[in-house]
């Protein structure tokens, strides 16, 4: 039950960050969930829309990640980790990712290529002019938080595993 535990604290993780992301990437850009992506909801408010898509776009990473944590807090013959003991583990990453998430943006935003020297992939016609740096600051926001969530999320799996072997067996 406590493998199944850490699994369900990663998908918990990963989905509650993905929601606050998206709700500050949604009021950024809501073009990027509206026409950058298929439609998910009918509406086009950035709550539901960031809300929804932090869901979607989030549990499928969840997922393996609190799956190999769970793997290596509790299989093998090193002492067990319980959930809990992983909580504040899995805390910090989401805020550190925040700020690398908003400084990859930012850079962006402020870039030289922003300010029309290069359009936003082939949704260039689609998106007015003036929304297209925001546009590209929430895609590299995006891309910047899936690398550094998933970078961050196996060296929790390595410090937890790391972790057991300096346990006295039956302490957990």
């Amino acid at each position: 039950m406590e493998f199944l535990k850490i699994v369900g604290l990663g998908v918990l993780a990963a989905v509650s960050y993905g929601i606050i992301h998206d709700q500050i990437t949604a009021r950024v850009c809501v073009e990027y969930f509206t026409i950058g992506h298929p439609p998910l909801i009918p509406s086009t408010s950035p709550t539901l829309l960031a809300f929804a898509w932090g869901v979607v776009a989030t549990w499928w990473v969840g997922l393996p990640l609190g799956f190999t944590l769970a793997s290596a807090a509790r299989l093998g013959h090193r002492p067990k980790l319980l959930a809990a003991q992983l909580t504040p583990l899995i805390s910090p990453p989401p805020c550190y990712n925040g700020r690398r998430r908003t400084r990859c943006g930012n850079r962006w935003l402020h870039s030289r290529e922003a300010r029309g020297h290069i359009a936003p992939w082939n949704w260039a016609t689609m998106i007015p002019a003036p929304a297209q740096p925001r546009f590209l600051a929430d895609a590299w926001a995006h891309s910047a938080s899936y690398l550094s969530g998933v970078v961050g999320g196996l060296v929790i799996v390595v410090i937890a595993y790391r972790r057991r072997g300096t346990m006295v067996k039956g302490a957990a």
